[in-house]
């Protein structure tokens, strides 16, 4: 299913949030992006994910203080939706980092080849 054929906002958002193949907004194309844009969204991906493991740390915790069942229902609708944006974060921000292993320069030639 096409998150374009579907017009409720949080299905299309949970179809989105779950496909590492999902580039954000203006993102730069990962095969042809400079060594710039790949910090760049290096960084913008790192900042998301390290939100997204707070929000998943901050439901544990509220979690842990909720009756049983209530426990249950959030184990099966709000944690695997959160678990799945924070993969495809955390996958985004590796090719994004392999990127930026291809385009930065040996150390040896950043540190004007000089070895100590």
């Amino acid at each position: 299913m096409e998150a374009g054929s579907v017009s409720r906002p949080d299905v299309v958002a949970a179809i989105r949030g779950g496909d590492p193949g999902q580039a954000m907004d203006g993102e730069a194309d990962l095969h042809t992006a400079s060594l710039q844009q790949a910090q760049y969204w290096s960084r913008i991906y790192g900042e998301i994910l390290g939100m997204e493991e707070q929000v998943m740390a901050r439901i544990k915790e509220l979690m842990s203080k909720q009756s049983p069942q209530a426990r249950r229902e959030v184990e099966l609708s709000n944690v695997p939706v959160v678990a799945a944006q924070a993969e495809r974060f955390r996958q985004r921000l590796g090719f994004w980092r392999a990127r930026l292993r291809e385009l930065e320069p040996p150390m040896s030639e950043r540190d004007g080849g000089s070895s100590i």
